[in-house]
C-alpha cells in the first residue's frame, strides 16, 4: 500500500465534494453536501472492511475497526469534521499540485499569491509536494486532510493484521465550522474510552487547552424623528452603539493578543437611528477571567441603561469551555500522542487552541479528546495549502498511537 498515494487520492476525492456549512441554516447538517460526503465515506468504509458503518439522521458518520487481539486494550476514537468554512467557497475545488517546491511564490488565479514573504513557513517545505486550490476557493484541508489520514489508517490496519489493536472507532461530524459539530454526537454509541480530533494545523500541533467562549449580543433601541425637528427628541441608536464600542479595552482584541491572552471581538455590527446591534465574542483561557469579561459587559450595559433610560438589551450565551479541566485527569492520552510524535520524528508543539474544537465539547460530554495536527496552513481561504509530507506524518503519528495504546 502506497501511503502517500492513498492519502492524496482520498484527499482529492473528499475535496471534490462541496461541504461548506451554513450558519443561517436551521437543519443538521446545515448543508446537503455534508450528507452526500458522509454517505460516500460510509460506502468506502464498507468496501475496505470496517464494521457498523452508518450515517445517522443528523449526518454523523460512524464506523468501527474491530479488535484483532484478546488483549485488554482501550478503545480509541479518531474524529474529523465533514464541513468546510462558510468564509470561502467550497464549490468546484480544483487542486493545484506543486511538486518539488523550489521556495518561490505560488501564483494562483484571481491574483492570489501564496508568498514566502507573507507566509514564511513555506520555506520549511522546499523540495516537497505542496497542495493548494486554484485561487478561486478554499482547499478544504480543514478538515478533509484529517478525514484522509483517518481513512488511510483504517485501510492500512486492515491490510496489516499483524499489528495488534483494540476496537478503533471513527466518526466524521457535520457543522464543526459553525460551532455545532458536537450537538448530536452520540458519545455512548461511539463507545471509545478516549479519542483524538484531527483538526489541528501545522505539523506537530498537540492541543488540550482551548478558550472558554461566549457570545454577547447588544441591542440598542433608538427614537427616529425627522432630523429637521429632532432637538431633544431624537435618540440615535448608532451613536449610542459607538459609545459602547469605545468603552471596550483597545488592547484586548484578536489583533492585539496572542498565546494565553483573552479578548473581546466585535464580530458584527449593524444599525440605524432606530436600532443598532453589536455582536461580540468573548474569549479567555482562564475561567475566572472569563467570568470577569462577562461581568464587564453586564456592568457596562447597566451603566449605559442608567444613562439612556433602559434602551439597551444584552444577551450573553456561553458557547464552550476550556477542555483542560476534563483532559487533565486523563493526561496519559496526551502523553501517548506526544510519545507517538517523538517516535515518528515529529517535534510536539503543545500549544493552546485560540478557538474551539469539537474535542472541547466532547470532553465535557464524557469523551476526553485532545486535538492533533492534520498538517494544513492558512485555513478558511484561498491561501490555504498543505504539504503532502505533513499528511504522511500525521498518518504515521496515528499509527504509532495505535501501537503505543496496544502496549499500555
Amino acid at each position: 500500500m502506497d501511503i502517500k498515494k492513498t492519502l492524496f487520492e482520498n484527499f482529492k476525492t473528499y475535496t471534490s465534494y462541496n461541504t461548506k456549512s451554513d450558519e443561517n441554516s436551521e437543519t443538521t447538517p446545515s448543508t446537503k453536501g455534508q450528507i452526500v460526503l458522509a454517505n460516500y465515506i460510509k460506502e468506502q468504509c464498507d468496501k475496505i472492511g470496517l464494521s457498523d458503518a452508518h450515517v445517522d439522521e443528523y449526518g454523523y458518520m460512524y464506523a468501527t475497526l474491530n479488535k484483532n487481539t484478546d488483549k485488554n486494550i482501550p478503545t480509541i476514537g479518531f474524529i474529523a469534521h465533514l464541513d468546510t468554512s462558510p468564509d470561502a467557497s467550497g464549490e468546484n475545488v480544483t487542486l493545484n499540485i506543486v511538486e518539488n517546491y523550489d521556495g518561490s511564490d505560488i501564483i494562483l488565479k484571481n491574483d492570489v499569491i501564496i508568498s514566502t514573504k507573507e507566509f514564511p513557513k513555506l520555506n520549511n517545505y522546499i523540495g516537497e509536494t505542496i497542495i493548494t486550490a486554484d485561487g478561486t476557493t478554499l482547499l478544504g484541508a480543514d478538515d478533509k486532510a484529517g478525514i484522509s489520514e483517518i481513512m488511510t489508517l483504517m485501510e492500512y490496519l486492515i491490510n496489516h493484521p499483524e499489528i495488534p489493536h483494540g476496537d478503533i472507532k471513527i466518526a466524521f461530524t457535520p457543522d464543526e465550522e459553525i460551532g455545532k459539530g458536537a450537538d448530536y454526537f452520540n458519545v455512548e454509541k461511539f463507545g471509545a474510552d478516549f479519542a483524538y480530533t484531527l483538526d489541528g494545523g501545522k505539523l506537530g500541533e498537540l492541543q488540550y487547552e482551548n478558550f472558554n467562549a461566549a457570545s454577547a449580543k447588544i441591542t440598542v433601541k433608538g427614537k427616529s424623528v425627522h432630523p429637521g425637528s429632532a432637538k431633544n427628541i431624537m435618540v440615535n441608536a448608532s451613536l449610542i452603539a459607538s459609545e459602547i464600542i469605545e468603552r471596550f479595552p483597545k488592547n484586548e482584541t484578536p489583533a492585539t493578543t496572542e498565546n494565553y491572552e483573552g479578548f473581546f471581538h466585535l464580530a458584527h455590527m449593524e444599525g440605524s437611528v432606530s436600532s443598532s446591534t453589536l455582536s461580540y465574542i468573548i474569549r479567555d483561557f482562564d475561567k475566572e477571567n472569563f467570568k470577569k469579561r462577562k461581568s464587564f459587559i453586564e456592568n457596562l450595559i447597566k451603566e449605559f441603561n442608567e444613562k439612556y433610560d433602559n434602551r439597551i438589551s444584552l444577551e450573553i450565551k456561553d458557547q464552550y469551555y476550556n477542555m483542560i479541566e476534563k483532559v487533565e485527569p486523563f493526561m496519559h492520552i496526551v502523553d501517548i500522542a506526544k510519545k507517538a510524535m517523538e517516535n515518528t520524528g515529529v517535534t510536539p508543539l503543545i500549544i493552546p487552541i485560540r478557538g474551539g474544537t469539537d474535542g472541547a465539547r466532547l470532553s465535557f460530554m464524557g469523551l476526553p479528546c485532545p486535538n492533533i495536527f492534520a498538517g494544513g496552513h492558512n485555513f478558511h481561504g484561498p491561501y490555504e495549502y498543505i504539504p503532502l509530507s505533513s499528511m504522511e506524518k500525521a498518518f504515521n503519528v496515528l499509527l504509532e498511537i495505535v501501537k503505543i495504546s496496544s502496549s499500555y
